[in-house]
C-alpha cells in the first residue's frame, strides 16, 4: 500500500543494463531524499544488473524470466510505496531538477494524470547515428503539444491511482520493448485523463545506437506496432511523430523516388523530383537547422540522409500494416 511519507517511487526496468545502470542510479540518488524510493526491476538479466542495483542502495527486485519492460514496470509498481510512480529507463540519467519538477507539476495541477519529458540535447554516445537519433527525439518532444496525446516511460510519471485503474502497461500485447508506453497514453486519453509534456523535464540518454539497431528498433518495435495501434484505435493525433508535415514528407519522398526513376526515360521528371525534394527540405527546415546549430554542417547533412531514410521506412511500414488490415477485412467479408 502507498506510504503517505513516501510521495515518489522511481521505477527502473533493467535488462542486461550494466553499461548504463550505474550512471542512471547515481543521478537518481543525487536528487532523491527520504521520501522518494528507488526500485530497480531486474528483468532476468544475465549480467551484473542486479548486483549494480543492490550496490547502489536501490530496492532491487528480480523477475524469474525475461518478460519485457512493460511487465517489469508493472511489477515495480505493485511493490512501490508511493502515490506517484516515476518511470525511468535504465539508460537515462535524469537532470538534477527532475524530481522537484515532477512534484511541482502534480502539486500545481491536481487534475493531471501523468507527465513526461524528453532527452536533453547532450547525448552521451558519440557517432552520427547515436547523436542524430537522440537529438531528433529531443527536438520532437521539445516541439510537441504540452497537452499531450500519449505518454513516454523513458522519463515519465503517473499517479498510482490512475495507473492501477487502467491496469498498467499491457504486458501481454508487448512482451518485449515496444510502444507499451504509447499505448498506455492512448488509453489514458480515451479515459478522459490529462497528460502533460513538460519540456523542462529532461535526462541524458546513454544508449549507443548503430544503423542496424536503429533500423531494427524503429521498424519492428515502433513503426509497425504503432501503425497497428493507429488502425486499431483509429487515432492519429497531429502531434510528436505524427504531425501532418511528417506525413506529407513521406508522400513527397515517394514522389521524389518515382520521378527520379522516370527521369531515366524523360529528363523533365528530374525537375519534378528536385522540386519535390526541395519541398521536403522546406517542410523540415526547423529540425535540419537544429541539427546544424548543434553540431555543424557535415553532421546536419548526415542527419538529413538518416531522416529521409526514417521517413521512407516509417511510411512504408505503415502502408504494409494498412495493407494487411485491408486484406484481413476482405477475407472476413
Amino acid at each position: 500500500m502507498p506510504n503517505s511519507a513516501m510521495d515518489v517511487s522511481f521505477i527502473v526496468p533493467a535488462y542486461n543494463s550494466e553499461s548504463t545502470l550505474r550512471e542512471c542510479l547515481d543521478a537518481l540518488r543525487n536528487m532523491a531524499c527520504s521520501n522518494a524510493e528507488i526500485i530497480v526491476v531486474d528483468d532476468a538479466s544475465t549480467d551484473d544488473t542486479k548486483l549494480i542495483g543492490e550496490e547502489a542502495g536501490a530496492r532491487t527486485l528480480r523477475l524469474v524470466k525475461n518478460s519485457g519492460p512493460a511487465a517489469a514496470r508493472n511489477f515495480g509498481a505493485r511493490h512501490a510505496r508511493s502515490e506517484i510512480l516515476f518511470f525511468v529507463d535504465a539508460d537515462v540519467a535524469l537532470s538534477s531538477e527532475a524530481l522537484n519538477r515532477v512534484r511541482m507539476v502534480f502539486r500545481d495541477q491536481p487534475g493531471l494524470a501523468a507527465v513526461f519529458g524528453s532527452y536533453d540535447a547532450n547525448p552521451k554516445a558519440l557517432g552520427t547515428v547515436s547523436q542524430y537519433r537522440n537529438l531528433l527525439h529531443h527536438f520532437v518532444h521539445q516541439n510537441g503539444q504540452s497537452e499531450a496525446s500519449t505518454f513516454w516511460a523513458g522519463c515519465g510519471a503517473i499517479r498510482r491511482s490512475v495507473f492501477e485503474r487502467l491496469g498498467g502497461f499491457d504486458e501481454e500485447q508487448f512482451p518485449r520493448a515496444s510502444i507499451e508506453d504509447v499505448e498506455l497514453g492512448y488509453r489514458l486519453r480515451r479515459a478522459g485523463f490529462r497528460i502533460f509534456l513538460d519540456k523542462s523535464l529532461q535526462g541524458t540518454h546513454l544508449k549507443q545506437w548503430t544503423l542496424a539497431s536503429l533500423l531494427r528498433t524503429d521498424i519492428f518495435s515502433r513503426a509497425i506496432p504503432w501503425s497497428r495501434l493507429i488502425l486499431d484505435t483509429r487515432t492519429a493525433p497531429n502531434d510528436l511523430n505524427l504531425k501532418w508535415d511528417q506525413r506529407a514528407s513521406f508522400v513527397l519522398l515517394v514522389l521524389v523516388c518515382a520521378f527520379l526513376a522516370l527521369g531515366f526515360f524523360h529528363s523533365e521528371f528530374l525537375v519534378l523530383s528536385s522540386a519535390a525534394f526541395l519541398v521536403v527540405l522546406v517542410l523540415n527546415r526547423r529540425v535540419y537547422l537544429f541539427f546544424f546549430r548543434q553540431r555543424g554542417l557535415s553532421f546536419a547533412l548526415g542527419c538529413i540522409a538518416l531522416h529521409i531514410l526514417y521517413y521512407l521506412y516509417s511510411g512504408f511500414s505503415y502502408l504494409y500494416v494498412r495493407t494487411v488490415f485491408l486484406l484481413r477485412s476482405i477475407v472476413i467479408l
